[in-house]
Formats: structure tokens, sequence, C-alpha cells
């Protein structure tokens, strides 16, 4: 089934993002298996421009092609070679430039390029209107009356028509999502936002020159038959809006008459037919089986031995007009000498329509509606909406009441629903409010309600919602299967969470641990200058969000990193001297981008920013005060990584740009921190002084680390042995480089290892430096031998002299 994006926005607000309405449809159970482009024109008209012809003259070199220039906005004329016979200076005209992809009605698409024609040069190419996919017309180019200034897309004047069609693969069970509408229903469930139903208040009777007596013979397949009369109407070609809906889903359009009896399908699931009225022997509908090998000429001109149980449409004199639900006749349909018509909009058992349909082998979208089961008390306010659109796209008057057989209404399934089973075959409590307020989305309504449950009367056309089962399966599938995390445990009648991960509650747990360190928590605008971002080269100016009603320009976008508000926070302390700070902020930061298709999307993301400036502490008699250096942030960082289980972290060094020198934290590939001194040119531009340490952090993905299970071990039996070595390496060699090749030498005994000093000075060379290091050896299962000591120790050594070009000081 295909439903039209902007046709579906039409009842409901959806997300601008197709993709995301895509998944979102999925989540819900309507699978969306494909997304493409619907161009009413393809390419759009894209590269092709509107031109004046500026001069024309005969081609030197060719009887029948002419040598223009033409101005298409640009800063010189274009030479165009032509062959059209029309072309004339001072004409309108749509150019495609080079480079355009064009998109003839007939043959294959071709690239437009520069060329010599001839001996003259044609840079562009002036159109017909059937090289573009406008029309079939090929006896001259396209001459525009229009004053738009040249240069302009033509798809400005022409305004194709663009749209994104989603496939979904429609489970067998949800025919109540077989429409738009039906869809749209499901989403205001999702999104909780209200629904936008056509009005027919319109809908009135003119007069009633033609009435059509209607009898059902047999009420079992036919439970309700409406219908009303329409006379004078003008079978025409449909206009754009609606081939543009139809052809949008794959419907091809054929006259105003039949377009919208196909449109009003898809748009609420009620499959109609369209009688010529003058073409019902007595002006009366009879609906009833036919004797067994009746014959009937459908509309594909195809001769049908019908079955006993074939339900048929006949006429006064009990000839077969329509098989019912499934296929229209050849003699009866709507033509192009039609002008009155009697319009059918019924509710078919469907256990008949899928007998017939299965017995004709034929597959049609009503009868795919009809046998799944249609809304049996929906079929007047459709009428009404078709009839509605027949009079405004074809003229003509209602010319009789509606006539309204529904013997036996078809009540709606009740039964009970505990809160208790919810819980049980969720394995979460979603919530009285959720549970209601869901179900009356869906049109659900609940009654009797107390503390143990409530009772529901579901309509007619949910065919797949007739137990407390699927009630709270519908409740899971609105609250989201994503959402319902699997318990550690599995019980013998239910599936439950996990313990939710709250993200508050982490979030606090670092903030005291921030707190305890000396920071103080800051809340910062999420506005900022746009200015900001030239600052940084991280930042693109297209990926900002502006503000559209912006109280001023300080404050036209929204902040795409924690830097600057941070900054502007301790600027405006040190201005009131206060100069010894640690800050911290818990906040979000907002990007727009583009995906593959060109749709814009907009995005945000939880940060943790540290700021550092000043001394440590304030000065006294105790202690000299120290200024805050790089590893006091350094150290805050890694606190919060082992906070969050954040283990095995990676150092790059990072490229000056916004930090004088800083590094980045690595964890599984992805960049987790970034951290470093700001460079004072940046702080210049904000007047800060003195020098600023800071941290950014990716929260979001420090929370999907996080464990709350903390594992203990026993404390070794056997003392752990300490030895210390002095290499002499390169400056380019880093500490981690030499903690990640003493880890792949020796597994089993390095415990771990640390630097107690680092010499860099003539004595030991240019561009060297000496690491001190002390290494913790420990064995869990037996005393370390003086042995097995120098063993390892060797081992590391040569290690360190082979790979890392290391000289052991001894």
């Amino acid at each position: 089934m295909k439903i039209a994006y902007n046709w579906l926005q039409e009842y409901i607000l959806l997300p601008q993002n197709v993709e995301e309405l895509a998944q979102k449809l999925t989540a819900l159970g309507l699978e969306v298996e494909g997304v493409e482009k619907y161009e009413q024109i393809k390419g759009s008209l894209e590269g092709l421009v509107i031109g004046e012809v500026l001069t024309c003259e005969k081609h030197p070199n060719a009887d029948k092609l002419s040598k223009t220039t033409v101005d298409i906005g640009t800063a010189t004329p274009s030479p165009i070679v032509c062959g059209a016979p029309n072309v004339a200076a001072g004409q309108k005209v749509v150019v495609a430039t080079v480079g355009t992809t064009l998109y003839p009605l007939e043959g294959e698409a071709f690239i437009i390029k520069k060329a010599k024609i001839r001996g003259e040069a044609s840079e562009g190419m002036i159109c017909a209107e059937d090289e573009i996919g406008l029309g079939a017309s090929h006896a001259g180019i396209m001459v525009l009356d229009t004053d738009l200034p040249n240069g302009t897309d033509a798809a400005a004047y022409f305004q194709p028509a663009q749209d994104w069609t989603l496939e979904i693969g429609l489970t067998p069970n949800r025919v109540d999502a077989a429409s738009h509408w039906g869809v749209a229903r499901d989403l205001k469930a999702l999104l909780n936002v209200p629904l936008c139903r056509p009005s027919v208040e319109n809908f009135k009777v003119n007069k009633h020159s033609l009435p059509i007596e209607v009898s059902i013979q047999n009420t079992e397949a036919c439970p309700r038959y409406v219908g009303v009369s329409i006379q004078g109407v003008k079978v025409q070609d449909s206009p754009a809006w609606l081939k543009n809906r139809l052809n949008a889903i794959g419907i091809r359009p054929i006259n105003n008459i039949v377009d919208i009896t196909n449109y009003v399908l898809h748009e609420f699931g009620q499959p109609l037919h369209a009688f010529d009225a003058d073409k019902i022997k007595g002006n009366k509908v009879i609906v009833k089986t036919l004797p067994q090998g009746s014959e009937f000429v459908s509309l594909d001109e195809v001769k049908r031995k019908l079955s006993p149980l074939d339900l048929m449409i006949c006429d006064g004199e009990e000839n077969g007009m329509c098989i019912a639900g499934v296929f229209g006749g050849l003699h009866s349909g709507v033509s192009e000498g039609t002008q009155n018509i009697f319009l059918e909009s019924a509710y078919f058992d469907p256990a008949y329509i899928r007998r017939t349909s299965q017995f004709h082998g034929l597959k049609t979208d009503a009868s795919f509606r009809f046998e799944r089961g249609i809304d049996p008390n929906n079929t007047v306010y459709v009428l009404k909406r078709a009839a509605l659109l027949i009079q405004e796209l074809a003229g003509g008057e209602i010319a009789s009441e509606i006539i309204d057989i529904y013997p036996e209404p078809i009540t709606h399934f009740e039964f009970g629903v505990k809160y208790r089973n919810i819980d049980r075959l969720i394995g979460k409590e979603l919530g009285k409010e959720f549970i209601h307020q869901t179900l009356e989305n869906l049109e659900i309504a609940c009654s009797e309600m107390n503390e143990e449950g409530f009772k529901v009367s579901v309509p007619p056309y949910r065919v797949d919602v007739q137990r407390e089962a699927d009630i709270i399966e519908e409740l899971a599938r609105v609250y989201g299967y994503d959402n319902l995390e699997t318990k550690a445990y599995l019980g013998a009648d239910y599936l439950a969470e996990f313990p939710a991960k709250d993200a508050r509650k982490i979030q606090y747990q670092i903030t005291q641990l921030l707190v305890s360190n000396g920071f103080n928590e800051m809340y910062n605008n999420s506005l900022t200058k746009p200015e900001y971002a030239a600052l940084l080269p991280e930042i693109q100016p297209n990926t900002q969000v502006e503000i559209l009603n912006k109280l001023s320009e300080d404050l036209g976008v929204m902040r795409q990193t924690l830097l600057f508000s941070g900054l502007e926070v301790l600027a405006h302390n040190l201005n009131r001297r206060q100069n010894d700070l640690k800050f911290f902020e818990f906040g979000k930061v907002y990007y727009r981008s583009s995906d593959e298709k060109g749709i814009e999307k907009f995005g945000e993301e939880m940060r943790l920013a540290l700021f550092l400036t000043g001394n440590q502490s304030t000065e006294s008699w105790q202690e000299a005060s120290k200024p805050l250096v790089f590893n006091d942030l350094a150290t805050r960082v890694q606190h919060i990584f082992q906070k969050m289980n954040c283990l095995k972290i990676e150092i790059k060094i990072l490229d000056k740009g916004s930090f004088a020198y800083g590094v980045a934290y690595i964890h599984k590939q992805k960049t987790v921190a970034t951290l470093g001194q700001i460079n004072p040119q940046l702080l210049d531009k904000l007047d800060i002084k003195q020098h600023v340490f800071y941290a950014d952090l990716d929260w979001e993905y420090l929370l999907k680390q996080y464990k709350s299970e903390i594992l203990f071990e026993d404390v070794s039996k056997f003392p752990e042995v300490r030895r210390d070595l002095s290499l002499v390496l390169d400056k380019s060699v880093s500490f981690q480089e030499i903690e990640k090749l003493a880890a792949q030498k020796e597994k089993n005994i390095l415990k771990s290892m640390h630097i107690f000093d680092v010499y860099e000075g003539e004595n030991i060379g240019k561009d060297k430096k000496a690491y001190a290091l002390s290494f913790i050896l420990e064995d869990k299962k037996q005393t370390l031998t003086d042995k097995v000591i120098d063993k390892t120790m060797q081992k590391l050594m040569s290690a360190f002299e082979q790979d890392l070009g290391a000289v052991i000081r001894k």
C-alpha cells in the first residue's frame, strides 16, 4: 500500500523529515518498506531557467538553424544554436543550461553540453515542451508570457508537483490502516495531535428528479447499501492536483468521476462505484446473487461465468451491472457521454467478497479492503464527501435523497480489560492516563472504569481487536516495543524490562562528584551569537539553527557548543575579580543537517562541559597558591569516566584549533571527550586575559556506558613488587605508546605502570626526553621470584629498545 506524504499531511501535522515519519510508522506496526520521491515532471525541471532571446539570425552554415543569444541571468548572454522554426528575438523561453539533464517524453535522458554546431558555439538549449516532459508537442519551442526575471528557475514558473511516497507492507489484519485517514489515525495515537477531517456540512439535496429504488435480496452478503443520484455532471479530465495525488500512489488518472472514487477510496478506505444512471434499467438497483453460469462482461471486456455465491449489483431487469465489491461492468460504468450518475457506497460481507475474488482471480483495491472488513458506519460520510467533490469538479446537482438500507446495524465489540493484565503481559506499568488517552485516540471508547479495570467498546472496522489481549497489543505498539526492555530474568507468563537507567540520578551523581571537587554548576541560555561560529573551524555556518523570530542579534542562533556560553560566564566573573573558577554545565547543543536526499533535519545532543581557570585554591598562610594546570582537568575527566564505567580510554593529541594544546579521549573508536587549554587568541575575543582549561564530554554516550553493578574481587594474598626504569626517547613518543607496548608484551603479571619524573635538557640530546617509570608486578597465584621479575623486566626493556628506539639509563 502506498501513502503520499503531502496527502497525509492534509489530515495531521507530520514530522518534517519523511525518514523520521517512516521510522515512526514502522514502530507502530505499519512497516515502511521503502520511500520514493514522486515528481510530476521527471527531474522537476532542475537546471532549466527562463531566458530572453536577445538576438536571432540565420545560421551561416545551415538553412534550418538559427543563431541566437539568450539572456539567462548571467553576466554575459549565452550563444545558443536553435532548430525551432518559431524562435525569434524578444521571446521569453525555457533554456536548459550546460550540465542539465533532460528527460524527454520519448527517448533516453541526455545531458546538455557545450558544443559547436556547424561551426557556431552553442551553450545551452531552447526547449520545446516534449523535450522537458511538459507536453507532447514538438512543433516549436515554448514561448512564455511572463514578467519573471531572466535566470529564474523554470520550476518557479511551472511549479511541478513533488511528493514522497511511502510503501507500507500492511499486514492482513490492519485493513483499518489501508487509507491515508487510517494511517493518520494511528499517528494521532502516537503523536497525540488532533486530526483534521474534511467537512461534509455543505452537502444538500438540490432536487428529487432522479430517484433510484434500491432492493437488497441478500442482506447477509450486503448488510448495508447507501447511494445517491447526481444529475448534470460533465465528465472530463481531472485537475492537476487530483492527478498528482493519484499518480503519487501509482493510480492512473482516467476522468474526474472515476478519479474521485479512487481518491476517496485511498483517502478513507471506503470503495465507491459510480454507475451511469441512464443505463440503470427501471431506475432500480437490486443487490442479489445470480444463477450458476450466468454470463457477465466485466470492465476489462472479459465474459465471465458467475458462481451462485457471487454477489451482483443488478438493474431493474436483474441484469448484472457490477460484481459487488470486486469489479465493474463494461456497459454500466461512467463514460465520456455520461451526464447522470448513481453513486454507491456499501458494506459487503468479507467472506462473500473473498470467495468471489478468488473464484474469478480478480484482485482489486476494492476487493482488498472489502474482503478484510471496512467500516460499515462510515458509508454515508464517505458518500457525501465524494458527492461534494463531484459537484466541485464535474458540476451537477444532488438529485435524490440519500438511500441508506441498514436493516441490522453492526454493533461494536465490547469486553472488559484489567490493569493488572496490561502490566503482566507488557511487563511495564504504562499508567492509566496513557492507557485511556491512547485508546481514545484510537477511537476505542472506555466505560465502567474502576480500580481493577474498565470496559471497552471497539468500532467494527477494528476487526483485529476483539479481546483483552488485542487491546494490550494496541497499547504496546503505540508505547513502542523498542521502549520495552527485557528483564535479566524470564518468567513463565511475561517478559519485563531491565531496571531503567535513570538519567537524572546518574547526572546527579556526577554533579555531586564535581561539586565535591570544588566545582560550581551553571545554567546558560541555549541561544547565542551567530558570529561565534566563525571562531571555531569545526563549526560550519550552514549547520547553525537560526531563530526566525529572534529577540536580538545576540540571540540569533542555537548554540552548537557549550564553550562560548561558558566563557561568557567566566568573563563575567573575572570582571568582578573572581579569578579562581571551576564551573561545569550539563546542556544541549543543536545542529542542522541534510540527509542523502537533501531533506533538512534538526538534531540535538546532551553535553557536559568543564571549565578551570586561576589557582587550585585560595591563597593562605598554610600553603602557597598553585595555578591550575592541564592535569587538574584531566584528572576530573578521568574520575567521571571511572564513575560512568567508560574504561580503556585511548588518547589522541589534538591539532591546534580552539585549543592551544589538547587531547581527545577515545573509547571504542568513539571520541567521548576533548580537553585542553583554550587558545589565547580565542580568549581575547571575549576579553579573558588568563589561561582557561576546558573539557567537552559526550554525555549521551557516557550514559549508554553506565552500569550500576560493581564488581569485587579478593585482595591478592601475594605481595606486589616494584621495579623502576629510566628511558631516553624521542620527544614524539608518548607515555600512552609506552603503556600500550608494555601491556602487549606482558599480560600476566604487569599490574600497572606510572611516570614519576620527566626530564628534558642538553645532557640527553636535542629532541629527546627521559621518562622515569615505575612498574608494579603481581602474580595472584604465587609469590614472584627474582628470576621471574628479572625475565619480565628484560622482556620489557628489549621491547622498548627495539620498538620505540629507547635507551635504557642504567
